[in-house]
């Protein structure tokens, strides 16, 4: 079991540093209670083997649980190995985010923000101290800061999921598309009587589309486009992208073109998942 214990200060990235880990398949608990900590080992020992990473946010948000509870937060560390990761940030970082995002400090009754960030820097220390590892996130965006959790703690999971989709125009488009690409200009199968009552699954209507000359040119220049982008929004951060194909019906032509994206990009080891909406209609 891998387990890490993620602290820091407020508004240090924690949010965005879990929901990074819960992408690469971390169980992950915010705000989690230390008195529970002690029983948290057995309660997963109950979920046998389909939990093999978690990751449990404790910050100030649980400070009347520090004084009384705080062996059991060593303990995890010292007996149980796990891995205790600690956000930190420079005063004028913390504050310029405090600013964008207007949020109240979780620190009660402190005149201004720089009071209780003085104050919450004081009731951590001993966290701190304790820390595997302290990550300073003053010069990182959110972007940069989910791109370390994943290149330290994704491994191969890293790689963007991406789903093809086919479609129809007569039935409108697809609101879940990042990107909707319009195939109409091929030369169309459902005008051959021998291709109309088959799709773009069947090998003669992928063959059919393959032989033409406006599909080799639009297809090569195609894969490069996104050969291009997709490591630009995997550079961004982002866990998911969808590229919709569209012909008129949805049968042939956008349903063959998703077909050989996906064949692509398998070979290239991405994750890839294709829908083909209309293809029954």
């Amino acid at each position: 079991m891998k387990t890490v214990i993620l602290s820091g200060i407020s508004g240090s990235g924690k949010t965005t540093f879990l929901r990074a880990l819960e992408d690469v398949g971390f169980f992950c608990v915010d705000n989690f209670p230390l008195v529970l900590l002690e029983k948290f080992p057995e309660l997963l020992q109950l979920t046998g083997s389909k939990i093999s990473r978690c990751a449990l946010v404790v910050d100030i948000r649980e400070k009347d649980f520090f004084e009384d509870w705080k062996h059991l937060l060593i303990d995890a560390k010292l007996k149980h190995g796990a891995e205790i990761i600690f956000l930190e940030g420079s005063d004028e970082s913390i504050l310029n985010r405090y600013r964008e995002t207007r949020r109240t400090h979780p620190i009660p009754g402190a005149p201004n923000v720089k009071d209780a960030l003085k104050e919450e820097r004081r009731l951590l220390g001993w966290i701190k101290e304790i820390a595997d590892n302290i990550v300073d996130t003053s010069r990182f965006t959110p972007h940069e800061l989910r791109r370390f959790v994943l290149n330290t703690y994704g491994h191969e999971d890293t790689k963007m999921k991406i789903n093809l989709m086919s479609f129809g125009y007569a039935y409108g488009l697809p609101m879940e598309a990042d990107m909707v690409l319009d195939v109409r200009f091929l030369p169309n199968p459902y005008f051959i009587d021998e291709l109309r009552e088959k799709t773009g699954l069947s090998d003669e209507v992928k063959g059919f589309i393959r032989s033409q000359a406006e599909y080799r040119q639009y297809f090569d220049m195609l894969l490069n486009f996104l050969t291009y982008l997709i490591p630009l929004y995997e550079k961004e951060g982002k866990s998911y992208l969808t590229v919709s194909i569209g012909c008129t019906g949805g049968k042939h032509r956008s349903v063959a073109i998703v077909g050989a994206l996906a064949e692509h990009f398998e070979e290239k080891d991405y994750n890839v998942s294709t829908t083909h909406r209309d293809v029954e209609r």
